[in-house]
């Protein structure tokens, strides 16, 4: 795998990573394959360590017949893709409990290893998990984000240079892994991310879960791609691919394992029995899930309708990125009631404040734009900190107190 280009990007989760190593015995880098781990491990200890990867045959085999033989002789050593022997972690468990000297083990996975069913012994106490995505447009630039607090502050001013049109459509194409970036041509793009799926499917796919349907994984991707934003419905969708409630439920939880798709749960606070309690389901990356609509910018040109899902993703997983930097606890939902009212993305901190974020993916923006949001600050009161619509255009507009309307590249500045 050539890594060479990715380390051109600043990673702001390379501090966490850092900062962890200090005073924890196990830190573990976890994100999909491609998104630049290997190359944020290696970069960051250049030479103070060892590094072995489990995509290494002979390693590979090694820690497979005796994952203990191979973690007693290591010590201060990065071990990359370390879901493909979950039984290491046990072996690095019992190590760890002898010695628990911060920095260790430097680890990646590019499953959640956590919600393996063969990681039964928990290293809770022992590890901290940094999670790493695809690039941010906000890494794509250099500089790291005030989009977010500002907002929890109630106050957005600041904007990057404006991007819209079809430079907002590119960049949405685009999406954030290194390899997409790196190619110009949008074809090669897609052919890039089409094999990259293919491959995630045939090989790791069988490493975090029996799986006997193997052949109906890339049809089961098609169809959640055309669902992706909206609440997901898991009888109809298994019913386009011929599976039951029970097995679509299992499929969906392997491939948010192997980070292409995330659940979002609905927001809802106890009194309010009106709100929908269906979670939705987007994609981790707006490139991939284009190339599965086999969207393009031609298209998008004729057809504006098929931009709205892409955008949502896109903003989704913008925000997601930022809140994994944010310094405090941040949940991700949705809202929704049963008057069809709804806000695309709900952001609650620890401490309870809450934004609402509307994507749009027109140039204007009207009163009614915001009527979810205006529901949503109701409900809340003061903790609604902000209701932002987020919009093809170049300036931000006041509606209310506490609802702007503001240009989508707000969001990385």
């Amino acid at each position: 795998m050539d890594d060479t280009d990715h380390s051109l990007f600043p990673r702001f989760s390379a501090e966490l990573v850092t900062t962890a190593l200090k005073d924890t015995p196990v830190v573990m880098v976890t994100g999909p394959r491609q998104c630049g781990k290997t190359t944020l491990v290696r970069d960051l200890v250049a030479g103070n360590r060892e590094f072995i990867t489990m995509d290494d045959d002979t390693v590979l085999a090694a820690a497979r017949s005796d994952p203990t033989g191979l973690v007693r002789a290591l010590d201060r050593t990065t071990i990359d893709e370390v879901q493909r022997v979950p039984d290491l972690l046990r072996a690095i468990k019992k190590s760890v409990d002898d010695d628990r000297r911060p920095g260790r083990f430097l680890l990646t996975g590019s499953a959640n290893i956590l919600t393996l069913p063969q990681v039964s012994e928990s290293l809770a106490g022992r590890m901290e998990i940094v999670s790493l995505l695809p690039l941010s447009r906000a890494e794509i630039r250099g500089k790291k984000p005030g989009f977010l607090k500002a907002a929890l502050d109630g106050k957005l001013g600041k904007r990057a240079d404006p991007m819209i049109g079809n430079d907002l459509v590119q960049a949405v194409l685009t999406g954030g892994y290194p390899e997409m970036l790196r190619r110009e041509d949008p074809k090669r793009r897609q052919t890039w991310a089409r094999d990259y799926i293919r491959a995630i499917v045939q090989r790791d796919v069988r490493e975090v879960a029996e799986v006997e349907k193997l052949h109906q994984m890339p049809r089961l991707l098609q169809v959640l791609a055309h669902h992706s934003g909206q609440l997901t419905n898991f009888t109809q969708i298994g019913g386009q691919v011929g599976f039951d409630d029970k097995t679509t439920r299992k499929y969906i939880a392997i491939l948010e394992q192997l980070f292409l798709v995330r659940r979002v749960e609905p927001w809802f606070r106890n009194q309010l029995k009106r709100l929908v309690k269906t979670p939705k389901l987007h994609f981790l990356d707006s490139g991939l899930l284009g190339a599965l609509l086999g969207a393009t910018a031609e298209r998008i040109a004729k057809d504006r309708t098929i931009f709205g899902p892409l955008l949502e993703t896109f903003v989704f997983s913008e925000v997601l990125k930022q809140s994994s930097w944010f310094g405090e606890s941040c949940a991700l939902y949705h809202y929704r009631d049963k008057d069809l009212d709804e806000v695309d993305l709900v952001i609650e901190t620890g401490s309870g404040a809450l934004i609402g974020i509307e994507a749009k993916a027109s140039a204007t923006v009207n009163a009614g734009d915001f009527k979810g949001l205006r529901k949503l600050a109701e409900a809340c009161g003061d903790n609604f900190k902000l209701g932002v619509v987020l919009f093809d255009g170049g300036r931000l507009v006041h509606f209310a107190d506490r609802l702007v309307a503001v240009p989508l590249s707000s969001l990385w500045a």
